[in-house]
């Protein structure tokens, strides 16, 4: 069934790619597709819809919800640009992600509160005809108690997205799309299956964020012993990438779906995904590792991370991932895509 579902999407990629290509008066390059995110994000802060940017039936969404553009959520909010900006141009299906931070109105005059965002944007003919973003507000709903940071003000503390990101790799050693996108939903499928014996394609230095925060490789504290991957009955942050899935204590992700691809920069190597992270709770915290530990973990009440992720891929392995996620209710949708899509944990291409 997948092979399926990627072979019609690239089917249906192919007139996109040849707009790309030269077929289309209004191909947008690299630098071309940021200065979208650059003019939508002016066009926010501004308040203000142009028919010289926007599509007359320029669909948007915020956090899965419809709205009207222009007229409510961040549209309605934003009070100043952030300082970390993040772009994925996919120049083969002209569309551009992007992760970053703004300010939005705070209680206090003449104070704005970070916020971060996620966001991708469809051109056609010039004009943005979809917009889709995430807002993170506070922690997104990650647990650390009034002591952690908000998601934005952890993500400004980085500066930039990590050099890593940024490193061209050579014409010759690029994979296609199709391999690039195969390669990151290893990830979504490893975690998923919660097995420890899959195949987990990491490079020995991979790192996560999370909403600015480290969570692979965290250093312990004075006195604190590493947890062996081996034996311990729950999961730590402080392991690497690939002992994090080998230990099969994700349990407490029960599903991954509506796994939709949205951009891909094959110069750097870099794929864009939006997605879910479902927590069912109840009986799937009582599980046995896969050596037969016996294990409870996890959340006592259902909920789902909405998330938008990057995948740094190196020679078919995964280097880099960050990510902004906010948690949302158990089963949301993305606005984007039908029920059923919505509940498939299949790999979906939207160009």
């Amino acid at each position: 069934m997948r092979t399926k579902v990627l072979a019609i999407a690239v089917l249906l990629l192919l007139p996109a790619i040849a707009t790309a290509q030269g077929g289309g008066k209004s191909t947008c390059d690299r630098a071309c597709l940021e200065r979208y995110i650059d003019q939508y994000l002016d066009a926010m802060l501004a308040h203000q819809v142009s028919g010289k940017l926007f599509a007359k039936n320029c669909r948007f969404t915020e956090n899965g919800v419809e709205l009207p553009l222009g007229n409510e959520g961040l549209w309605a909010s934003m009070v100043g640009k952030g300082t970390y900006k993040f772009y994925v141009p996919d120049v083969e299906t002209q569309q551009v992600a992007f992760i970053g931070t703004a300010r939005e109105e705070s209680e206090k005059p003449g104070e704005g509160t970070p916020v971060a965002l996620a966001i991708r944007l469809k051109i056609r003919e010039g004009l943005i005809t979809e917009a889709e973003q995430l807002v993170i507000r506070g922690t997104g709903g990650m647990s650390g108690g009034g002591s952690m940071p908000s998601a934005a003000v952890s993500i400004e503390k980085g500066g930039a997205p990590h050099r890593i990101y940024s490193e061209v790799i050579p014409e010759a050693e690029r994979p296609s799309r199709e391999e690039l996108i195969k390669v990151a939903n290893m990830y979504f499928t490893g975690m998923q299956k919660n097995d420890g014996k899959g195949v987990y394609p990491f490079t020995d230095d991979c790192e996560r964020l999370e909403n600015g925060m480290q969570t692979t490789n965290v250093p312990l504290k004075s006195g604190e012993k590493k947890p062996d991957p081996k034996t311990s009955t729950s999961y730590s942050v402080s392991w690497s990438c690939k002992e994090q899935f080998e230990s099969g204590l994700l349990h407490f992700v029960s599903r991954i779906r509506d796994r939709r691809f949205v951009a891909v920069d094959r110069e750097r190597g870099l794929v864009f995904a939006f997605g879910f992270f479902d927590h069912s709770a109840g009986r799937t915290r009582h599980f046995k590792a896969p050596d037969g530990r016996e294990v409870v973990s996890g959340p006592v009440e259902p909920w789902t991370w909405q998330i938008a992720e990057i995948f740094k891929i190196e020679k078919g392995l995964i280097r880099r991932i960050e990510a902004v996620l906010l948690r949302c209710p158990y089963g949301m949708n993305s606005g984007w895509s039908t029920y059923e899509q919505g509940m498939s944990d299949e790999i979906q291409i939207v160009y």
